[in-house]
């Protein structure tokens, strides 16, 4: 059975976690930017950010984030749900229910819990989070100016 953990309730696991979000999303020159914001993460009393693994056992199979912002043009919607990732020899292997969903819906119990009622994602991809009745609600812009998808799920 596989587990899903915030970081803050496992304080050993978060240099594994900074290694294992960075390795999947970040780049050569990101990995204080990671560090930083998962270390202040565990420090804060507020709602967001929070970091989340998936553990099977002690190893860290995926994750995802929830956040202020996910550093894109669209600064008027939050709370963020980002770095969704599970790795590729888990993917499609869970009783027909994928983890990827299993951390999705993780995420949005947590932030209905916090008393939010709509959670927001960017992306690339088409056709995956539909899946999942996020409801593509328009374009923004990151940082390098790449145009991204915005989606919205409300609960």
């Amino acid at each position: 059975m596989f587990e899903i953990m915030d970081i803050r309730q496992k304080p050993d696991l978060l240099q594994a976690a900074v290694q294992y979000f960075w390795k999947q999303w970040g780049t050569e020159t990101s990995y204080h930017f990671y560090r930083d914001c998962m270390e202040r993460s565990v420090d804060t009393n507020s709602d967001v950010p929070r970091f989340y693994v998936m553990l099977d056992g002690d190893s860290i199979i995926g994750g995802y984030a929830l956040l202020r912002s996910d550093l894109n043009s669209r600064q008027d919607l939050f709370p963020w749900f980002a770095c969704l990732h599970v790795f590729p020899e888990y993917r499609g292997k869970n009783l027909g229910k994928n983890l990827g969903s299993q951390l999705q819906m993780h995420a949005v119990n947590q932030v209905k819990l916090k008393g939010y009622v709509k959670l927001y994602l960017c992306t690339d991809l088409q056709g995956y989070y539909e899946k999942n009745d996020w409801t593509y609600i328009g374009k923004g812009y990151l940082l390098d100016d790449e145009e991204t998808r915005i989606y919205e799920l409300q609960f």
